[in-house]
């Protein structure tokens, strides 16, 4: 960016250039991991929900709002999501979409970015990364020594990584971010540092980000190369993940109650409205059931306390173990 600054005088119309023309670099605000509906449906336990239910169209929409500049679209085994957002990106010139997945492989989550194409789900990590670099795209480790979630942690250490996920909006454990940015110091140089919202709904961006500097998404993908990104920011709040969890149990939940009155049509380009309406009518009505009780008020908000209760008492047993694991791991891994 060029920055020219002038001072007019207070008896003449003329303007006095003060200083010489310089080129500025700016840091820009990048968020590589966020979902849409395009996420498909997860399940805890005999329970299933939408990852997602935001619209790409949405996502771009709240990044701009919340100063993001760039975004990475990483649903889950899909670039579907990514290609309508970046398309719908192109009508601004404030923010840029960078296509992606969150791939599952049989050894942990792996994000590819700049994808040209879709990468199929349950290979090995050593696959998934070698169809990444077939497209000229870059590797990311998501929550790489995640308790909860599908990881790769050590394994880390024997794969083409160009970045780790030293902070992950998702987790609001104790453990999980911490490890990772302890690893990542340990071997400093070795891996970008990516701070990463994992944004399952627009409520929860805006919270960790990578900051860069440059002025596009090729700038950012050069730092992440050069390993000179900086995550920054925290996991989301309580109330914005609580918040989450009701806007997707409340969708979906009017979405089948539209089905089971013939009011919702099909619709190839929405997903959620494509698994809603194989689902039988019995199963409909107990999730109708279960839906209700959930947004009773104060269930939501007891549910996402004792779920965050669970996770810090179980990262507690990890976090005593920190420096007994970094050990095992040597001062001088080859790098």
């Amino acid at each position: 960016m060029t920055v020219t600054f002038f001072l007019r005088l207070s008896n003449s119309h003329e303007k006095i250039n003060m200083l010489p023309l310089f080129n500025q670099r700016m840091r820009l605000r990048a968020d590589l991991h966020i979902h849409t509906m395009y996420s498909g449906v997860g399940r805890l336990g005999k329970l299933r929900f939408p990852e997602s239910v935001s619209r790409p169209e949405e996502v771009v929409d709240a990044a701009r709002a919340k100063g993001l500049n760039i975004i990475c679209i990483t649903d889950h085994n899909s670039t579907e999501g990514a290609v309508i957002a970046k398309e719908y990106a192109k009508r601004f010139d404030d923010i840029e979409v960078v296509v992606g997945e969150e791939i599952s492989t049989k050894d942990g989550e792996i994000v590819g970015l700049w994808l040209t194409e879709h990468v199929e789900p349950r290979l090995s990590a050593e696959e998934t990364v070698k169809k990444i670099r077939e497209q000229g795209g870059i590797v990311i480790a998501p929550h790489p020594f995640s308790f909860h979630v599908p990881a790769l942690k050590e394994k880390i250490f024997d794969l083409d990584v160009d970045g780790i996920e030293v902070l992950n909006g998702g987790h609001v454990d104790k453990y999980s971010n911490r490890m990772a940015s302890e690893v990542s110091k340990r071997y400093a140089g070795r891996w970008a540092e990516i701070g990463s919202s994992d944004a399952h709904s627009v409520s929860t961006m805006g919270y960790s980000w990578t900051e860069f500097d440059g002025d596009s998404s090729d700038d950012l993908r050069k730092a992440i190369l050069e390993k000179s990104t900086v995550s920054c920011g925290k996991p989301v709040p309580v109330d914005k993940a609580v918040f989450w969890s009701i806007s997707v149990v409340f969708r979906a939940s009017k979405m089948i109650f539209r089905s089971m009155f013939g009011r919702l049509k099909p619709d190839p380009n929405d997903p959620l409205v494509t698994s809603v309406l194989k689902v039988p009518g019995q199963k409909k009505f107990a999730a109708l059931i279960g839906a209700f009780i959930y947004l009773l008020p104060p269930v939501p908000y007891i549910a996402c306390i004792a779920s965050n209760t669970w996770l810090n008492r179980r990262a507690n047993k990890f976090l005593d173990s920190i420096s007994e694991t970094l050990d095992k791991l040597g001062p001088t891994r080859s790098q």
